[in-house]
């Protein structure tokens, strides 16, 4: 298994929308994230900082991508 690499939280909502999620709702700073599928996911948006790889991991499995389909979308889109 590889290191996931890290990211902002703003390149993960390019990597979500562009899977067909939308942004529903935020409070604070967390914006809750959502598919017509029913899948959804939570994204903190703290300026300047990356998010970390344990989130980065839970945001995946919420999302139901592997960590392969994740590094194959980050290169692609970002």
């Amino acid at each position: 298994m590889t290191r996931l690499a890290i990211i902002s939280a703003e390149d993960m909502e390019r990597i979500l929308i562009h899977l067909g999620f939308e942004r529903k709702r935020q409070v604070g700073s967390h914006v809750m994230f959502a598919h017509p599928d029913g899948r959804c996911t939570v994204v903190p948006f703290r300026k300047g900082e990356d998010l970390a790889r344990g989130l980065i991991r839970k945001i995946l499995r919420d999302v139901d991508i592997s960590p392969e389909e994740y590094e194959k979308l980050r290169q692609e889109i970002l």
